[in-house]
């Protein structure tokens, strides 16, 4: 059977909770499609979780991988296209601000997704959840972990599918932030058992 690393994060910012970490606990270690999926939790440090993403693929020799990021705001599930050669954002957990900086001074300026998104979208909006492509991944970790796996894919494991994907915030999150779009943890966890199943399907 083929494997999956499916990557989320841990609580940031004002997030006192991340679903796309929900999400990685509760698919760990179980089968969807034609893959065994390996979880596990990025932190939230320009410094660290590049570097953390590569030992994880180093360690489990995954055929594809995944990594799920949250976009509070958005309502859609949001498979992302391009990921770009640059670290700028908020602080992350750590205390770390870069500017302008870029995440691989050898790197290409950008990398585009290797997963089949536009099947990810079709599928999820097969089975009744909004989707769309979405063509900016910002450039805070979300963004910086899309480009390490890319990057280390295109140099040294051509064959292995990477990319991210953006999921809305939960409805947990939305009880503490008041006015932004939410989804039922049941909807997200299907969601992305959805795009896996399309990845499968390649």
């Amino acid at each position: 059977m083929k494997k999956l690393l499916l990557t989320g994060f841990e609580p940031f910012l004002d997030f006192t909770v991340n679903p796309t970490m929900k999400i990685v606990e509760a698919l760990d270690r179980t089968k969807v499609g034609g893959y065994q999926i390996v979880g596990k939790i990025m932190q939230v440090d320009f410094n660290s979780s590049g570097a953390a993403l590569l030992k994880f693929i180093d360690e489990e020799n995954p055929d594809a991988v995944i990594s799920l990021g949250l976009a509070a705001g958005r309502y859609k599930i949001t498979p992302e296209r391009i990921a770009i050669n640059f670290k700028d954002g908020a602080v992350d957990n750590e205390g770390n601000k870069p500017v302008d900086e870029p995440i691989r001074e050898e790197g290409e300026p950008a990398y585009l997704s290797t997963l089949p998104i536009r099947k990810m979208v079709d599928s999820l909006l097969a089975n009744g959840l909004p989707a769309t492509i979405s063509n900016t991944a910002g450039a805070y970790l979300c963004n910086n972990v899309m480009y390490e796996g890319l990057h280390y894919a295109k140099t040294h494991k051509p064959d292995m599918p990477s990319g991210f994907i953006h999921i809305p915030a939960s409805h947990e999150l939305a009880i503490q932030h008041g006015r932004i779009p939410s989804w039922s943890h049941d909807d997200l966890l299907r969601g992305i058992r959805i795009c896996i199943e399309a990845l499968d399907e390649t």
